[in-house]
């Protein structure tokens, strides 16, 4: 028998959910919980077969009245549908969602998944970004994060207290879905490195692309693949003139945004993701489970996931030459180093970010915070 008061899950796109707490929400049906969906009007396909209210929630808008639009209209969704629990997964929606649930007295569960462009800008903005955590963290019997940073950064402001904070291992995985597949032998001077993500300045893709300018004498035909969005809702995003530029200099290609990845990281000899601070990167997580060695910068998140020397290279944020170091010193090492890195790369992903592991996780938390099992 489902549950008369669902389990609603906040987020800023139904892609979101689909593409990252699919497993979940699949686990939530069937258990009988009924799951609902409150997301902003995108366009994105469905989240499956969940009944799913639009939310006016801006993911990087600032105006006063329209952050104030978002606020009210969460409080009357919560009226409405009266949550037994509600679950938040993005910045705004952590944000928005917990103001709303104290607001209507519901019990609320955020995932700090990513904390938002105001920790990477600082100024008045993460101040104000800062102030709202606060008051939407405040008095919650757990918050979720997916990586010790976070937690850690959180504390230190006075956002949320330790006994709040629970570890997760990101968003998880299906190491079933994700298979392992370990890459051919390529010719060290051709390999073929992939990234996925949103084309954001912040995701360090001027960075990638810029690196790519200093190999490519020495490397020709060294290959490069974008695949994300371009034009994201985001004050950092690459213009479409940029990436031309970098596509006629012959620095990368942007196969442009996938449902599926998994046929680009079966194609790649490894992944890289030069970004400024992450929550817990999918992209890693995934390209991990398909065996890929992976080269990150060095920053919250993407270290937690990326070892430096046993499943791939870590190099410092924000520089050009250290990416480019990075790619070339996955080029000297060798096809059986890259191998064992890829090996390492699937035993991580099976032993500690498996889906199985966030699902229980989120199992214990919504009935310690509902009073029903199962």
């Amino acid at each position: 028998m489902s549950d008369p008061h669902p389990i609603l899950l906040v987020a800023n796109s139904s892609w979101n959910l689909s593409h990252q707490r699919g497993g979940l929400i699949r686990a939530f049906e069937a258990e009988g919980r009924w799951p609902l969906a409150a997301v902003v009007p995108t366009g994105d396909a469905a989240v499956g077969s969940l009944p799913t209210f639009e939310v006016p929630l801006i993911a990087d808008g600032t105006a006063p009245l329209a952050e104030l639009k978002s606020l009210v209209a969460l409080i009357a969704l919560f009226r409405q549908v009266q949550p037994r629990v509600v679950l938040g997964f993005t910045p705004k929606g952590n944000i928005y969602a917990g103001l709303a649930a104290r607001a209507t007295g519901r019990p609320f569960l955020p995932n700090v998944s990513g904390l938002g462009t105001g920790f990477i800008r600082g100024g008045l903005l993460l101040k104000v970004q800062a102030a709202l955590y606060r008051e939407a963290f405040r008095g919650l019997p757990t918050v979720f994060f997916q990586n010790r940073d976070d937690a850690a950064l959180f504390e230190k402001m006075g956002l949320v207290r330790r006994e709040q904070v629970k570890l997760i291992p990101g968003s998880g995985v299906d190491c079933r879905a994700f298979a392992c597949s370990i890459p051919k032998d390529r010719p060290n001077e051709a390999l073929r490195l992939l990234f996925v993500g949103r084309l954001l300045g912040d995701k360090g893709v001027r960075e990638l692309a810029e690196a790519m300018r200093l190999l490519r004498p020495r490397y020709p035909k060294l290959e490069v693949t974008l695949v994300g969005e371009l034009g994201a809702a985001n004050r950092t995003a690459i213009s479409k003139q940029e990436l031309d530029g970098w596509i006629a200099d012959g620095l990368l290609t942007h196969a442009g945004h996938a449902k599926d990845v998994r046929p680009f990281i079966a194609a790649a000899d490894a992944v890289i993701l030069p970004s400024y601070r992450e929550g817990m990167p999918r992209a890693l997580l995934e390209a991990a489970a398909m065996a890929r060695p992976l080269l990150a910068a060095d920053v919250p998140g993407c270290r937690e996931i990326v070892r430096d020397g046993v499943n791939g290279l870590l190099f410092e944020v924000r520089s050009p030459q250290a990416v480019a170091d990075a790619i070339e010193r996955l080029i000297a090492a060798g096809p059986e180093q890259r191998r064992t890195w890829a090996k390492n790369s699937r035993t991580i992903a099976e032993e500690e970010y498996d889906e199985r592991l966030v699902i229980d996780a989120y199992r214990s938390a919504v009935i310690a915070m509902s009073g029903k099992g199962r």
